[in-house]
């Protein structure tokens, strides 16, 4: 009786392996890039934010700021942080309380182009003037005879620094403020200052630097 030959099995094809192994590879390399992703997103980096509402012209110091730890990532670089600011900085533009501070809200003194000046109202002034405000100053100038003439738009567009009232005043009515104003309307303001013209602020609606 014959035997018959032992059926072997057909070696595997090489392109199969190749398959798997380039599988084995896909997988390996989407876990690292999930690895890389998670472990960047959790990268800190110290970055400032502002300690207290910060208004245009002020000098920035260390103790108008905080320092928290943020994921940026590649954005780090446009906010200040503790290597980077410069002695001497002023605010550009006001940075409300808890804010990151960015480069560009920060530039050297000597580019400053608005100061600082304290005004008194002729009366009180709305709940929602506070630092950081902006506000509309307007003027009455004082006539003879006790009269007032018309009021106009002294400084379209000033930040309110601080709004200090003076309880030595019965009616309550007596507020003095401090104001950042551009440097072009120093002049008329002081002047309306001078001469007694009745001043007054009125908020702008929606608006805050």
């Amino acid at each position: 009786m014959t035997t018959p030959d032992t059926v072997r099995p057909a070696p595997r094809a090489f392109w199969a392996d190749a398959r798997f192994l380039l599988g084995i590879a896909l997988i390996i390399a989407s876990v690292a890039g999930v690895w890389l992703v998670v472990a960047s997103a959790r990268q800190t980096a110290p970055v400032f934010a502002a300690a207290r509402t910060i208004v245009p012209g002020q000098t920035v110091t260390a103790d108008d700021l905080r320092v928290v730890d943020v994921a940026l990532g590649s954005a780090g670089d446009t906010y200040v942080s503790p290597a980077s600011l410069e002695p001497g900085v002023i605010a550009t533009r006001t940075i409300l309380a808890g804010e990151l501070v960015p480069h560009a809200a920060v530039d050297e003194a000597d580019a400053a182009t608005t100061t600082s000046v304290v005004i008194r109202t002729a009366g009180d002034v709305s709940a929602a003037v506070t630092a950081g405000s902006v506000v509309e100053v307007w003027a009455a100038p004082a006539e003879e005879g006790g009269e007032v003439g018309e009021p106009r738009i002294l400084v379209p567009s000033a930040t309110v620094v601080t709004v200090t009232k003076d309880d030595a005043v019965v009616s309550g009515e007596d507020v003095s403020l401090e104001i950042v104003i551009p440097r072009a309307d120093v002049a008329a303001t002081l002047a309306a200052v001078s001469d007694d013209s009745l001043l007054s602020v009125v908020p702008v609606a929606g608006e805050s630097r």
